[in-house]
């Protein structure tokens, strides 16, 4: 996603996202362990996605 699109969430909806993000770049660490993974990209993308919504919360925090 864009960070735009992640600027249109509230602060509830990022941080459920986070824990989502999370939770699937833990299963694809587990996979790459069996050596599974279909998608290697895929590590990088969900990497990039939390440290943009982190980015967004800090902003918020700071706007306060």
């Amino acid at each position: 996603m864009k960070a735009n699109q992640f600027r249109d969430l509230n602060t509830e909806e990022l941080n459920q996202k986070i824990k989502g993000f999370k939770k699937e770049l833990f299963d694809l660490n587990a996979q790459k362990r069996i050596g599974t993974v279909e998608k290697p990209a895929r590590f990088k993308s969900l990497k990039q996605d939390i440290a943009r919504i982190m980015t967004i919360l800090k902003e918020r925090e700071k706007g306060k």
